[in-house]
């Protein structure tokens, strides 16, 4: 999967079209250079993203523009829940943000996902953007959104802010 797409930019509307295809490991370290330059996401090691993006490629997208990386998003297919497809990190490229790119590769990953029905993801409740992109998802879907605290600080120590499930679905496929 590697296929143009059309986005508007706030920018340029003669913009040159995000390209979105299936990451491989020699993509961590631009990946990991992204998740880094947020500010905000989890960074994990390099060989981490190398090693997602062998064994999680096909449940994972990256986008670029003009063939530099723009963004990616990991994932997994839950292994208690095949149904699911579990969402882990989203980043979008400072230069590449307004543009739809976020939206355009979940919309893209979970068309390229066999037998799946749902998406879960978890979000901090102070970010704003993640909250709104999933409830973007899920309203483009016609999907119910279920919210529930996942991990709290009994998991995750007082100093990370706890983490909110969002369990999108069921999602009607075409």
């Amino acid at each position: 999967m590697s296929a143009p797409v059309s986005l508007p930019s706030v920018h340029d509307e003669k913009a040159p079209p995000v390209v979105i295809g299936h990451p491989s490991p020699r993509d961590a370290g631009a990946c990991w250079e992204l998740v880094k330059a947020t500010g905000v996401l989890d960074v994990n090691s390099r060989y981490a993203y190398a090693l997602w993006f062998r064994d999680f490629s096909k449940t994972s997208v990256i986008a670029r523009i003009d063939g530099r990386l723009a963004g990616f998003v990991s994932g997994y297919v839950r292994p208690d829940e095949p149904s699911t497809l579990v969402v882990w990190q989203v980043a979008v490229d400072e230069s590449a943000r307004g543009r739809g790119v976020a939206g355009a590769m979940l919309d893209t990953l979970f068309e390229g996902v066999p037998n799946v029905d749902h998406m879960e993801t978890t979000i901090t409740p102070d970010n704003d953007s993640s909250i709104a992109l999933f409830s973007g998802f899920a309203a483009r879907c016609s999907a119910d959104v279920q919210r529930s605290e996942l991990f709290g600080s009994e998991v995750l120590g007082v100093e990370h802010l706890p983490e909110v499930l969002f369990r999108i679905g069921p999602i009607t496929r075409g």
